[in-house]
């Protein structure tokens, strides 16, 4: 009995240790490994009470409902989405037929391993971009031989993956230089804000002061005494009247030398071609009129000549012909004084009296003042009768006034900025303003960063927008990566929205969707018209760059 037991253990721990050391099926993957642990039987993954003898695993007959005894054959393809036999399928009531499995597992030593489409197992092509080691071909249909290509593949692709690895190590390095950049960029930006905000506060008190400038001035032309017209101020008018007279006449006589010097000139010129014509004409020619004019120009010549011109006089008629605000012959602003009026008069006796007595004294004149000006003998404040210091101090304050909403326009601007999306990091504040540009065709494609999109023409250099900057958005994409890495590849990318572009014919006004994806440089890819007007752009830059991957994150070799 004893001995019995030993054989009994001895036989399990056989079978445990044949469990362990048996290889995975064909076609199975590392990861799904633990549901084929056992030697002797195996349960459907999706429906693990059904367990079949371990003889009908991969034995091209699908027996589970989610294919999972079939992981090295096409026995199951018809349970993939791929495949053209799941059209209007439906599941078998309760029972899950959806794949277990995600396809046929190539080890590809020396590359990277993969799983292919289990469509293509033994479809007699061989599939080397997904299993360089040609193992989904192995029966050999058709008498198709798929050789083990995995090292050359595996050596090109580890030569591509150091050119990836530093491209996307200098596209970081640049990113790591935009946001250094952009910070930059937006600390100017606060330096000018607070900058701005002094300087309102300082502007602020000049308005403030010159305000009360304002209505001191304003104070002072209320207390000028109404004139009855005529009375007062003729030496004022003379004056005005006298300078007035000067000046015409001082312009008449430019006039006039200007218009005798031209004559002289014509006189000059003309007694020079007669000269020349006594000169040359021929004595012996019989032509009465000609020795007329010859014997004329004789005499005219015989006659005495008064003086051509005297340089004292026409110094002295230069210094004339000058205004009077050049020569200082007459000092006109001593006699444009305005003259001194009662109410300056009482200011100046004010000045002599004690604080007291000048504050009551001028308590009681503000009030008489007041009192006169509602009876209508002293003057309001008019346009037409402001004096020049309240002229002055309106202009001084409308342009501090005018300085002041500069300011405050500046930097409400300013703020407005910082609160802008410049994406992740503020990144796009260093992009802000370069573009970037494609040829196609006919045309030239151009991206101004949080600008505007543009159609160039070849032809006519005819300019087009396609779209204004509107915000910054997110968008998941799916696409295969050429062999240059100039794609989108899939997951989430950031993009630009660029709207309300030039209105295109019996359409919409035109719109750009930039989508963007991690490279070393700005480069425009690709530019669709994915509908009427409605643009797609598929832009790379180290903006979007991530600034390193994770460990691990890379699939292994298995050497």
């Amino acid at each position: 009995m004893r001995r019995l037991e030993v054989l009994l253990l001895s036989g399990i721990a056989a079978r445990s240790i044949l469990a362990a050391e048996a290889p995975r099926p064909r076609g199975v993957g590392p990861e799904f490994a633990k549901f084929y642990k056992y030697s002797d039987t195996f349960a459907c993954i999706s429906s693990p009470s059904i367990r079949l003898p371990i003889a009908r695993l991969n034995d091209d007959f699908c027996d589970c409902p989610d294919g999972s005894d079939e992981p090295g054959t096409s026995a199951c393809a018809h349970l993939s989405s791929l495949s053209p036999y799941t059209v209007g399928s439906t599941p078998i009531g309760h029972v899950n037929t959806t794949l277990a499995l995600p396809g046929y597992y190539c080890k590809n030593k020396g590359h990277q391993p993969s799983y292919v489409p289990f469509t293509n197992v033994n479809d007699g092509v061989c599939d080397y971009q997904l299993c360089c080691d040609g193992s989904d071909e192995w029966a050999k249909v058709g008498g198709v031989k798929c050789e083990d290509k995995c090292k050359e593949i595996g050596k090109e692709w580890k030569k591509k993956d150091e050119q990836r690895q530093k491209s996307q190590s200098n596209a970081a390095k640049r990113r790591k230089e935009l946001v250094a950049e952009a910070a930059k960029l937006r600390q100017e930006v606060e330096v000018k804000v607070q900058t701005l905000q002094t300087v309102i506060q300082g502007e602020e008190l000049k308005v403030k002061g010159l305000e009360a400038a304002l209505a001191e001035a304003e104070r002072q032309e209320r207390g000028r005494v109404v004139k009855k017209p005529g009375a007062g101020g003729k030496l004022s008018m003379l004056v005005q009247l006298a300078k007035d007279r000067i000046e015409e006449l001082r312009e008449s006589l430019v006039e006039v030398r200007n218009q005798r010097d031209t004559g002289k000139a014509r006189i000059a010129e003309l007694e020079a071609i007669l000269t020349t014509f006594k000169e040359e004409y021929n004595p012996n020619f019989n032509d009465e009129g000609v020795k007329r004019a010859v014997r004329s120009w004789e005499d005219y010549a015989a006659r005495d000549k008064p003086a051509v011109g005297d340089d004292a006089k026409d110094r002295d008629l230069d210094e004339i012909a000058k205004p009077d605000s050049e020569t200082g012959a007459i000092k006109w602003s001593e006699w444009d004084e305005p003259e001194e009026g009662d109410v300056d008069v009482l200011y100046k006796i004010e000045a002599y009296l004690p604080v007291p007595v000048r504050d009551w004294i001028d308590q009681k004149l503000r009030d008489l003042r007041s009192l006169l000006i509602e009876n209508g003998v002293l003057a309001p404040s008019t346009e037409a009768g402001s004096s020049k210091e309240m002229e002055d101090a309106r202009n001084a304050l409308n342009a501090a006034k005018d300085s002041l909403s500069n300011s405050q326009k500046q930097l409400g601007e300013n703020n407005e900025d910082l609160g802008k999306d410049y994406g992740a990091d503020d990144v796009f504040r260093a992009l802000k303003g370069q573009c970037v540009s494609k040829d196609s065709g006919e045309y030239t494609y151009e991206l101004c960063w949080l600008g505007e999109t543009k159609q160039k023409s070849k032809k006519n250099s005819q300019q087009t927008t396609m779209g204004k900057f509107v915000s910054i958005d997110k968008v998941m994409v799916d696409d295969e990566v050429p062999p240059d890495g100039k794609g989108l590849g899939s997951g989430e990318r950031v993009a630009l929205r660029y709207e309300n572009g030039q209105h295109c014919w019996n359409g919409p006004n035109r719109s750009t969707f930039v989508v963007l994806a991690c490279a070393e440089t700005d480069e425009l890819w690709k530019v669709t018209e994915e509908e009427k007007c409605v643009y797609r752009m598929e832009v790379g830059t180290p903006a979007v760059c991530e600034m390193a991957e994770k460990k691990g994150d890379k699939p292994k070799d298995e050497l």
